[in-house]
């Protein structure tokens, strides 16, 4: 059987999880070729049901021949399971996109975002690096800009959703806003702190740089994805009581002068951009209104009081959708367009 006439045979491993679901979702919403959709996760989760459109499956336990007869492998469980499963995968003939921290810093594998370097997908061994949420957002917006007028550094904010910690953290916040609202006292389980009516400066573990591993993830990353060895980024990370949707305050320092106006009109017509930004309504983005959607939102774009080539924007985006499950199918969908996927026969 042809793939390319018939749809490819894909894997999803960590089904179950919250980026796992959305995988399913964005596949079927966006009319992905596939010929079977094929579940696994954990031993602690295998055997469970989960429904691909009106079809009831059964999650099964990720194994060495999982991938017999798989096309495309969306990895989605965690940076420990792809660094044994993925090249698995890989030497099986699939074409694995990996959500995990695992391989997206290794200089063999590609880190792709495709609004960006859709060009690297070719230079894939089999495995191709999905980037990190707050970084995915941040180069959509900072890309187009860099394409006209170089970037020399960036100082970036972030508001993190409870989501990028996966479903216990929005249980999490969930019981504790009651607890609290109720008056009562909470005992943090999946943060160090409360995060009900609080902000945490705290995403992944500290560095002895004084970074945190999230916060240098966006550094090494973005200089990746946009081909800029050189390019100077400073980040602070900070996980809000917010349940779906990154925010991030940017500051862009360009090599010359750009307006607000120019950048607006660059950003309007950009991939995967849309432009929210009329202070005079208090029109912006907003994480709740981001929720559920593909688009990286961008507004509150001025010009930098402090740097005469410099600008300020507001960046807003689902990091469920396209900081993970909708920036890897877009991969998939791209090396399928381009004929970058191992054609097979089943």
């Amino acid at each position: 059987m042809n793939n390319a006439n018939n749809g490819y045979h894909v894997a999803i491993v960590g089904a179950t999880g919250m980026v796992g679901q959305e995988f399913i979702k964005v596949l079927l919403q966006r009319n992905f070729p596939t010929a079977s959709i094929q579940l696994f996760a954990s031993d602690r989760s295998a055997g469970r049901k989960v429904f691909v459109g009106h079809q009831e499956k059964v999650v099964k336990e990720t194994a060495n021949d999982s991938f017999d007869n798989v096309d495309i492998a969306l990895f989605s469980a965690g940076a420990e399971i792809s660094k044994h499963f993925a090249p698995v995968a890989a030497k099986a003939g699939a074409l694995v996109i990996d959500n995990s921290a695992a391989w997206r810093m290794d200089p063999r594998v590609p880190l792709v975002v495709p609004e960006v370097n859709v060009e690297d997908i070719k230079k894939h061994k089999g495995i191709i690096a999905n980037p990190n949420c707050s970084t995915i957002q941040m180069v959509v917006a900072l890309y187009p800009l860099h394409k006209v007028n170089p970037i020399k550094r960036v100082t970036v904010a972030t508001y993190q959703s409870v989501s990028g910690t996966g479903i216990a953290a929005v249980e999490e916040l969930t019981k504790q806003s009651k607890v609290v609202l109720d008056g009562g006292n909470v005992v943090p389980h999946v943060y160090s702190h409360q995060i009900a009516f609080n902000l945490l400066p705290e995403i992944d573990v500290f560095l002895e740089n004084g970074y945190t591993k999230e916060e240098w993830k966006m550094v090494e990353e973005t200089r990746k994805i946009m081909h800029a060895e050189n390019l100077a980024i400073s980040a602070t990370c900070v996980r809000v009581p917010v349940f779906i949707s990154h925010s991030e305050a940017v500051q862009i320092e360009f090599n010359e002068y750009m307006s607000p106006e120019e950048a607006r009109g660059i950003l309007s017509k950009a991939p995967g951009v849309k432009v929210l930004d009329d202070p005079n309504v208090s029109l912006y983005p907003q994480p709740w209104l981001a929720a559920g959607t593909d688009e990286v939102y961008v507004g509150r774009v001025r010009s930098d009081a402090s740097y005469l080539n410099g600008l300020v924007m507001w960046v807003v985006s689902d990091n469920i959708r396209k900081g993970a499950a909708l920036n890897a199918v877009q991969i998939a969908e791209e090396a399928v367009k381009r004929d970058w996927v191992k054609q097979s026969v089943k």
